[in-house]
């Protein structure tokens, strides 16, 4: 098993593949089904031909440019795994950002709802229902591919009897009057000209759904802000993760739509990555 992986390690080195070596691990790992530790163990065993038919086509796909994680169709997030698909985003350890917010925002409250828009993978919604008993999310996004891996995780992770799912653009699914405490959201914030210039690993396997945000990038935006604040409890918040350039204009946007105390986060690397918003009290 070891000259198995490591030969295909060598074939990554040779294709100028940076992590050549934890690539084809992992990627045996996958196709042997066991862990590292069984891997090392089991060093000098041969590899049933199915098996290495499975590393082999693992393999393909890498040399082809496809990123290690699509391959394997899974992700930690949040110290979960999320199963992807190709209608998801592969979740990111920035926005980690919106859970880390929206547990100090729900964890004050009794029973919370949450609204999450374009889930994907259902990651941040289903991150903060593992953490509270109490809370319940509703999950919408345009896809129905991406609906059903949302379920899927919610399941997988013992939330799901507290995870709706709603198919549609942004609140459009939602029924007048519902109200929620807080609302999430990492929509596409990608100008439509620059994803052409994109890491391929990204241009040509993350959904376009989930990158183009029109032509300033911007229309996601101005389609939340319009409309948030007629589903938000009063002193609801809203979480919109965004571009490292787009702090300024989100924060514009939203405080023309008539949110107050509007504040821009940056990640670990000082880059602005989330904006907090809340409604300006009534008279």
């Amino acid at each position: 098993m070891g000259a198995a992986w490591r030969g295909v390690r060598d074939q990554f080195r040779k294709a100028g593949i940076d992590t050549a070596e934890l690539d084809a691990r992992l990627f045996a790992e996958a196709a042997f089904e066991m862990d590292r530790l069984e891997l090392v163990n089991r060093e000098r065993e041969g590899v049933p031909e199915q098996q290495m038919q499975a590393l082999e086509a693992f393999a393909a796909r890498r040399l082809a440019g496809e990123p290690v994680v699509r391959i394997l169709g899974e992700k930690e997030f949040w110290g979960l795994s999320f199963k992807l698909n190709a209608a998801t985003l592969v979740p990111r350890p920035e926005t980690e950002l919106l859970v880390e917010r929206g547990l100090e925002v729900i964890g004050a409250l009794d029973g919370a709802r949450i609204l999450d828009l374009g889930t994907g993978t259902g990651c941040i919604p289903i991150a903060l229902l593992t953490e509270y008993s109490d809370v319940t999310a509703v999950a919408i996004d345009l896809s129905a591919e991406a609906l059903e891996m949302a379920r899927f995780n919610a399941g997988r992770h013992g939330v799901g009897e507290r995870f709706r799912t709603l198919k549609g653009s942004w609140f459009d699914p939602l029924e007048p009057g519902e109200r929620f405490d807080l609302i999430t959201s990492n929509p596409p914030y990608i100008a439509t000209a620059v994803i052409a210039g994109l890491m391929p690993e990204v241009r040509e396997h993350d959904p376009r759904l989930a990158l183009d945000g029109g032509p300033d990038g911007l229309a996601a935006y101005r389609a939340i802000a319009a409309e948030a604040g007629l589903f938000l409890r009063p002193e609801g918040v809203l979480l919109l993760e965004i571009g490292f350039d787009q702090g300024n204009t989100v924060s514009d946007i939203l405080v023309g739509a008539g949110f107050s105390q509007v504040e821009v986060v940056p990640d670990l690397s000082g880059l602005d990555r989330m904006v907090v918003a809340q409604l300006s009290p009534g008279p």
